[in-house]
């Protein structure tokens, strides 16, 4: 539903055209999500704008033919299943290098085409819940907790879109294999490093703070929440400075990074019964400018009607703009290039275009 379309979508924001292979009842996310506008899912919309769709029943021989004539031509086919059904539906470099040597097979799975765990299930709760990110996030004193948003399912999106186009920069097709819990155990670097070259142990800390960096988390202000990170003892000092408390800036416990880090039960605090005393909009007006990392925590619905999204334009209309249907757009940039955001393909739309026939194969 979520890795592999992301994946497609990147690409086609950066103007790959992406062929939509699809099933006679369609993806499940044409119906995941309760809004609608027109006769497009939000939920689909948000992942498949700008695709082309067409069905294709690929256990049969007419759908394999087809699949067959598109591959040919194709630059790369992403999958999204499970390897025994990739495998059987032949989605496979070894299957189809026949009749394209140069293809790329990107295969995202949950756990890699081989091995002993290849065909167990896989969801993004799973995958965050297998490698420990639900037991590193949240409060300590509350139950393992999900990341906020499809974590796992997007970074797997993003890596098979890189391995896809690492191998057609190389000038060679061939296989790619990525997993999801690869991924996610990658994504986890520097808390894994201290896992196995430390024998450190990782867990919870109140607040969202940083194993290392202190002060960097979230404080209670008078009014909302406020989200410190000092680094650099260089903003460690302008901040005490501005705080009305240079004698912190010598204290023992106080002075460094590392000092911080040892005594975190005593600045930590210190810290939040100074931030008390004002809301975090007034902490972030006189903070941010002396270069201080400060920012208030909002909301999602905040950030899309916000300055920043306004200012890097990044909610778009998809489409001609006659249907009130908007999205985020692409994260990448490009010189002397605008990407086009088009509507979602419709079930099977673009069949007479693609296979010659508009029927379901």
């Amino acid at each position: 539903m979520l890795a592999g379309p992301y994946c497609g979508l990147m690409l086609a924001d950066m103007g790959a055209e992406v062929i939509k292979i699809e099933t006679p009842e369609g993806d499940i996310a044409r119906s995941v999500s309760p809004h609608y506008v027109g006769p497009h899912n939000a939920y689909f919309a948000s992942l498949n704008r700008s695709k082309k769709s067409v069905v294709l029943d690929l256990a049969s021989p007419r759908g394999q033919e087809a699949l067959a004539d598109l591959a040919s031509t194709s630059h790369a086919l992403i999958t999204n299943l499970r390897p025994s059904a990739i495998r059987k539906l032949g989605l496979t470099y070894e299957s189809l290098r026949d009749v394209n040597e140069r293809l790329v097979c990107v295969a995202l799975t949950g756990y890699g085409l081989n091995g002993p765990y290849s065909d167990n299930p896989a969801y993004d709760y799973v995958i965050q819940a297998l490698t420990g990110v639900m037991a590193l996030t949240g409060d300590p004193s509350a139950p393992p907790t999900k990341a906020g948003y499809s974590a796992v399912d997007n970074s797997a999106g993003l890596v098979a879109a890189v391995g896809l186009l690492a191998k057609i920069v190389q000038g060679q097709g061939g296989q790619v294999d990525v997993a999801m819990y690869d991924v996610m155990l990658s994504q986890l670097n520097y808390l894994a490093g201290a896992a196995l070259n430390a024998g450190e142990t990782i867990e919870r800390l109140a607040d969202s703070s940083h194993p290392y960096v202190v002060p960097a988390q979230i404080f209670a202000t008078a009014d909302g929440w406020l989200t410190l990170f000092i680094t650099h003892d260089k903003f460690w000092e302008i901040f005490c400075l501005e705080l009305g408390l240079p004698q912190w800036v010598q204290h023992p416990h106080f002075a460094t990074m590392t000092a911080r880090r040892m005594h975190r039960a005593e600045v930590v605090p210190a810290i939040a019964q100074v931030l008390q005393q004002a809301p975090a909009s007034e902490w972030v007006r006189r903070l941010a400018p002396l270069g201080v990392v400060a920012a208030e925590v909002g909301t999602l619905n905040t950030a899309l009607k916000g300055d920043i999204a306004r200012s890097r334009e990044l909610v778009v209309p998809l489409g001609d703009g006659s249907l009130p249907l908007s999205a985020v757009a692409s994260p990448i940039r490009f010189d002397n290039f605008t990407p086009s955001y088009r509507l979602p393909p419709l079930l099977n739309e673009h069949a007479a275009e693609l296979l010659g026939k508009d029927v379901t194969c």
